[in-house]
């Protein structure tokens, strides 16, 4: 059964069916569109076709929770397929010749790449990208360089996934990527409101995260699990799959119900699979709307471990704006300052020298003297604002 597109004035999210691997595309009220991840290579062409129905413009944010094949794998074709505005990762820094390509691949075609770095001269603050109609997602970790990646977990990558909660009104989703014990255990000591109506069950219900104490500040109603059939992980686990009926959520499951379909009023949200094997089922919100997600100042987590390295800042780690602003305004650039301007092969944009997007790309550039001489065969970047 094929779910339909996206209902008039509601706030609906799909959890797509990718197999082994997270995709999620969230569409407001407004018609803005932000998709989460993007499956394995070998879902692309799936996506690919799926995002076509669902999107008729550009996405206005793509988010890569973190650079692991399952998670990334599928994004070039979704970017071939209908383009983005904008692109934010963590910006944690990973050897992976395919997030390697991937980010030479977005520093071509996207716009703005950000990660989510607190709003600079407000630290204690969480970053919220408004959707229109009172609908926001605030990303609740990482906070580099507010404070320093997770790191000495299992898997850093994992542990420093984007964690983002979306809230309308009433209701609200919470998305955890590959989010890590040390993960949960650290947004459980922050003053947030991590309650949600439904949850994207991290790791793809592996048995280390969802952790009981995790789940019951949560406290879902809906829990959807995004996995194949079949893997060699044995995802969803057993423990996963008891802790989740401990808090009575009522579990939906990508190998076994296909896609799943989210829509939200505000009050209510209703979910039905597209293999139309779980009936529908309809929940009421229990968030308390207008009530902030962050429930006070969010401090920097002091060191909970003695001897745990911390990671520094990569050097190739990309200063962005504090949100996906819609008009930013450019920095000023006298001619002569001295500095070079850089634009990478391929690309319809040039960017400061000392841009980190250049450090993190190995593609071949040209180097203009003069902003002038860059203006005439490119546009301005709009990470860097050359």
């Amino acid at each position: 059964m094929s779910l339909p597109a996206p209902a008039p004035g509601r706030l609906t999210v799909y959890f797509l069916d990718v197999g082994q691997g997270d995709a999620a595309l969230i569409v407001s009220p407004t018609g803005k569109t932000v998709l989460i991840d993007g499956g394995p290579p070998e879902a692309g062409t799936r996506l690919a076709a799926r995002l076509r129905e669902l999107v008729k413009q550009p996405l206005d944010l793509v988010i890569l929770t973190h650079p692991h094949l399952d998670h990334l794998g599928g994004l070039p074709a979704a970017l071939k397929a209908v383009g983005a505005k904008r692109f934010m990762d963590p910006g944690f820094d990973h050897p992976s010749e395919a997030y390697r390509d991937l980010l030479d691949f977005v520093g071509r075609e996207v716009g703005q790449v950000m990660t989510p770095e607190p709003n600079p001269s407000s630290p204690q603050t969480l970053l919220t990208v408004g959707l229109g109609e009172g609908v926001a997602l605030t990303v609740l970790w990482p906070r580099m360089p507010q404070e320093p990646f997770l790191s000495s977990t299992r898997s850093d990558a994992n542990a420093n996934s984007i964690v983002a909660k979306l809230t309308y009104a009433k209701t609200a989703f919470l998305f955890t990527g590959d989010a890590e014990p040390p993960t949960e255990e650290l947004l459980i000591q922050k003053p947030l409101d991590l309650t949600a109506t439904v949850l994207k069950v991290a790791h793809h219900g592996g048995k280390h995260s969802s952790t009981a104490a995790f789940l019951t500040r949560v406290a879902p109603q809906a829990a959807v699990i995004s996995c194949g059939a079949g893997n060699d992980y044995g995802h969803p686990s057993p423990e996963v799959l008891g802790r989740l009926e401990d808090v009575r959520a009522r579990t939906f499951r990508t190998d076994q119900d296909g896609e799943v379909m989210a829509v939200s009023d505000g009050a209510t949200v209703t979910l039905r699979s597209s293999r139309g094997g779980a009936p529908t089922t309809t929940l009421s919100g229990a968030q308390q709307a207008g009530r902030p997600v962050a429930l006070g100042p969010i401090q920097p987590t002091p060191e909970r471990r003695p001897g745990r390295a911390v990671k520094p800042e990569p050097e190739g780690s990309r200063k962005k704006p504090k949100a996906p602003p819609s008009a930013p305004a450019p920095a000023s650039t006298p001619e002569d300052t001295g500095q070079n301007f850089v634009s990478l092969k391929g690309s319809k944009v040039f960017h400061r020298e000392a841009c980190s997007t250049l450090k993190r790309s190995k593609n071949e550039r040209t180097v203009y003297s003069r902003r002038a001489d860059a203006l005439r065969e490119r546009r301005p970047a709009e990470d860097c604002h050359p």
